[in-house]
């Protein structure tokens, strides 16, 4: 029996929405059609999906399974459709997504001069974007910083970096060429994914605000909302008049990756993953800025 994406996708809708109706008027489908179909699905799997009574629409623990294994697929199928099209319009261009300080050109001219008929396209992506945008072919490949979902994707160890303490300007730390752990114990942290993901070895209580981005990071931090920790070379593109950068050598280092989805069949991926491997070292070096001076106001620096 094959899975039928289409009832996938109405599964999803419902399971996200839990509730049939406002899922519907999403799909822009009738509600008697969506609950045929989710009841198709269900005989499709011989397995109940939902719950439904007064309180509401509830996934079942077959449904639960299946919303964490439809994502994938149905993001998978949505990345052939891109490629195809992309295919058919006889376009030759290859999506590299990157993260905040992470350098794409070394690689970029290695592969470049190999393909010069392949246009490298660029395009900065944050945290919560890395799978997302790598399982629905956005990007072809994407240098990516850890923690990541690496459901559905492959992901290879590229280099690590140090890590900096970001301070709000007038900390008592502020002046310090590098700080410890130790020094930092009890600091609420602005963080931008789970807590249990933070590099220090050291508990910080949870600022309580989830920050997307570098942006809102630094924004939070400014505001003395609590303390955050940068990779090295993310500081470099990124200013702030109310923000300190300090070096905390003890901390865990920040590992850069390269990530594809487990689908991706291209050579001409695989020959950028290549180039991008070879020359590994001169894009961590560029991380090492002879602008980078331990302790010094972040205005200082140029974005």
């Amino acid at each position: 029996m094959d899975l039928d994406l289409r009832k996938l996708r109405y599964f999803a809708a419902v399971a996200d929405r839990l509730h049939f109706g406002r899922a519907a008027e999403e799909l822009h489908i009738a509600q008697p059609v969506l609950s045929r179909q989710i009841r198709a699905l269900e005989q499709d799997l011989g397995a109940s999906l939902f719950t439904r009574d007064r309180h509401g629409v509830a996934l079942t623990d077959a449904g639960r399974q299946l919303l964490v294994d439809a994502g994938p697929l149905l993001a998978s199928a949505h990345a052939v459709r891109r490629r195809v099209s992309v295919a058919a319009r006889g376009s030759r261009r290859l999506m590299v997504g990157f993260r905040a300080g992470i350098p794409v050109i070394p690689a970029a001219r290695a592969f470049e001069a190999r393909h010069p008929d392949v246009v490298v396209d660029v395009q900065r992506i944050e945290g919560d974007d890395q799978g997302p945008m790598l399982l629905d072919g956005r990007i072809d490949i994407g240098y990516v910083r850890l923690p990541i979902d690496e459901a559905g994707l492959h992901v290879t160890p590229l280099y690590t970096e140090p890590r900096v303490a970001v301070l709000p300007a007038g900390h008592r730390l502020a002046g310090k060429e590098e700080v410890t752990e130790a020094d930092l114990v009890g600091e609420p942290l602005v963080w931008h994914a789970d807590p249990a993901t933070q590099p220090t070895r050291r508990p910080h209580p949870n600022a309580g605000y989830l920050a997307r981005g570098v942006d809102e990071t630094l924004e939070h931090v400014a505001a003395g909302r609590g303390i955050s920790f940068l990779a090295r070379s993310a500081t470099v593109f990124y200013s702030h008049p109310n923000i300190i950068y300090v070096p905390i050598p003890e901390l865990t280092p920040d590992q850069v990756c390269l990530a594809v989805a487990a689908s991706q069949t291209s050579p001409v991926v695989d020959d950028f993953i290549t180039a991008a491997q070879e020359t590994a070292e001169i894009t961590a070096e560029c991380g090492n800025y002879e602008m980078w001076q331990p302790g010094i106001d972040a205005v200082s620096q140029q974005r």
